[in-house]
């Protein structure tokens, strides 16, 4: 692990250091990369994703086939190296390994925004939520532990953008309940969430046709993508709109077409004759 040649030197154990897992791993020391290698990279996303880890902990995840023996001494082996550059991210106890407290974890931002949206207890945390973790946890990476963590932080942050939506709209911001909405429906198209959040805004602000094209837009989708039906509590979000629509074509249905030239029959009565014009012709 080494520093970028332009960087200041000096001790820098944690100050000005931050660590970007979301969108691929980048260690910064004041806005410059610090160079690390991949198998490095590996220890330090663990450490920062798992805090407060046993050795034995992190051994058996990073080095999952090996003996717990040899997978201790890897481990030994990686943090000597880490601990020989001046800008190491971490602070190693006798038995725990976690960053350095003065270490900044992109990761800790999104499920610090996230959690200050569920709580209600910061007004500008909603406009926070909508950037916060908008790239996957190490793409690219495929670990157990990497994917089990990158499907936590999606789901976190697909709850967060719904429940800004959610806020927005209950306050009556439908421009702003719309944008998060939407950024939840980019994050996974088939989720029915987002879709069900922008067909009530669209009915909120009074735009039957716009709720309609949304319901309509989700349904086919669904059905090309996983050959399913959206659920009775989306189809009941427009009962109401579409209920003059359905009972229109139940009276068109019901009501018999008089086939040209057909005699008509008077309800519940013999036919009426032809007109004499048809029969003297």
């Amino acid at each position: 692990m080494a520093a970028d040649p332009s960087a200041p030197t000096g001790s820098c154990p944690g100050a000005g250091v931050s660590l970007h897992l979301l969108g691929g791993f980048r260690l910064l020391h004041d806005d410059t990369p610090v160079v690390v290698p991949r198998g490095l990279q590996r220890v330090i996303a663990l450490i920062g994703l798992r805090p407060g880890a046993t050795r034995c902990e992190l051994a058996g995840l990073l080095w999952p086939d090996a003996p717990e023996e040899r997978a201790l001494s890897s481990l030994r082996t990686a943090l000597w190296r880490l601990r020989q550059d001046p800008c190491c991210p971490l602070e190693v106890s006798t038995d725990t390994v976690r960053l350095d407290p003065a270490v900044r974890l992109d990761v800790d931002e999104l499920v610090g925004t996230a959690g200050r949206v569920r709580d209600g207890v910061c007004p500008r945390a909603a406009a926070g939520a909508l950037a916060a973790g908008r790239h996957d946890l190490l793409p690219g990476w495929y670990d157990d532990w990497v994917l089990l963590e990158r499907e936590r932080l999606r789901q976190l942050r697909l709850h967060m953008l719904e429940q800004v939506a959610g806020q927005h709209l209950a306050a009556g911001r439908h421009g702003e309940a719309l944008e998060a909405a939407l950024e939840a429906m980019a994050a996974e198209p088939l989720r029915e969430t987002p879709h069900r959040l922008v067909v009530r805004i669209h009915l909120a602000e009074g735009n039957a046709f716009e709720a309609v094209h949304a319901f309509y837009v989700y349904r086919d989708l669904l059905r090309r993508e996983l050959r399913l039906e959206p659920s009775p509590a989306m189809c009941a979000l427009l009962d109401d709109t579409l209920a003059p629509i359905r009972r229109a074509s139940r009276d068109g249905a019901a009501t018999p077409r008089r086939a040209p030239g057909h005699p008509a029959r008077a309800p519940g009565g013999p036919a009426r004759p032809a007109s004499p014009s048809r029969r003297n012709a």
